[in-house]
């Protein structure tokens, strides 16, 4: 149970992160899911653990991790575009 409940966080944090950029994450509810759990790593490595704890994941690092992951993969998606596309 304690697994399920940390996928709907990671997916809950990755699509609010998606929201606050304003960028989809690709792979839809997979890529939100994934850029939950790489965010909260990213996050927990970048800031620290702090905040409220919620399913495991320190919320706001973790949220300022996705925030930070979907960015750059938004900027590398966009520059593999315009590499494809002259």
């Amino acid at each position: 149970m304690a697994f399920l409940w940390s996928l709907i966080i990671g997916g809950i944090i990755g699509w609010l992160a998606g929201l606050i950029v304003g960028r989809d994450v690709p792979g839809g509810i997979i890529g939100n899911i994934i850029a939950g759990f790489i965010g909260a790593w990213l996050g927990s490595f970048l800031l620290g653990s702090w905040g409220p704890v919620v399913g495991d994941f320190y919320f706001i690092p973790a949220l300022i991790g996705a925030i930070v992951l979907i960015l750059i993969v938004s900027l590398i998606m966009g520059a593999m575009r315009r590499r494809s596309n002259p």
